[in-house]
């Protein structure tokens, strides 16, 4: 049941999923991967929806150069864990959901266990072979993923249902070469954001989902586009899972 206080605070929304919508929120737990340029847009705007439960790992320090998009992080977090700011500032957008921030490495051995009891798993890394680990996690829990990606004014987004979609491996069978890239803020803004509004329509079970679709947005052009993508059933990934022999080792 939904307090009288957060009644008022949801109140808006509400009015487009009900209450009945709004329990399923309260009641999901998400796992956000990154609390960087990505993890800081998806994260507020779930926590102010009211998801009741988040769980978000990143490793890293703050540091200044992360401060022109990683809206989580302040001046005075550079030197902090990337983990603390993020729940400090989370728990104080919306006390009344629980956030769990862990300053982890995310790995072959423990992305199962990080992942945990989460119901679904949202892609806010800036590489490839950890993106791999939790796609192949998504597939072992048989649970969503949603992927998002940036690149200086240019990024993309698509939503992953095991047994439904194509997986990541699928649209992507080759890791980019590792680099630091370039990024203006506004860019992993308008993808976390993306990323986030199809999280709060898988949880409340709205159709219409990026699923089988890449998303493209150029903000130099000011345009998106779509691509639709297939499964390959080859996959190295998910080609065992539509056997039933998915696990998350390779």
């Amino acid at each position: 049941m939904l307090k009288s206080k957060e009644l008022e605070r949801y109140n808006r929304q509400i009015r487009i999923f009900g209450e009945e919508g709004q329990e399923k929120l309260k009641n999901a737990k998400v796992f956000i991967a990154g609390a960087g340029g990505l993890g800081s847009p998806v994260s507020i705007y779930l926590a102010v929806a009211g998801v009741g439960r988040i769980r978000i790992v990143d490793k890293d320090i703050v540091e200044l150069s992360n401060l022109n998009r990683q809206i989580l992080h302040w001046d005075k977090d550079v030197g902090k864990r990337k983990a603390e700011s993020a729940e400090e500032k989370l728990k104080e957008i919306n006390p009344d959901i629980e956030v769990e921030a862990l300053s982890e490495t995310i790995a072959e051995n423990n992305a199962l266990e990080l992942v945990n009891d989460a119901d679904l798993i949202i892609d806010a890394m800036d590489n490839f072979p950890t993106r791999y680990l939790l796609n192949r996690a998504a597939l072992a829990k048989h649970i969503p993923f949603f992927h998002g990606a940036i690149y200086g004014f240019e990024g993309q987004v698509t939503t992953i249902i095991p047994g439904k979609t194509a997986c990541l491996r699928c649209i992507f069978p080759e890791a980019p070469p590792p680099e630091t890239f370039p990024v203006i803020g506004v860019t992993p803004g308008v993808i976390g954001l993306i990323q986030a509004t199809e999280v709060v329509k898988y949880i409340v079970g709205f159709r219409g989902l990026l699923t089988n679709r890449l998303l493209i947005w150029d903000g130099l052009a000011t345009r998106l586009e779509e691509i639709a993508v297939e499964r390959n059933p080859d996959c190295g990934d998910c080609g065992g899972y539509w056997r039933d022999k998915c696990t998350i080792n390779t």
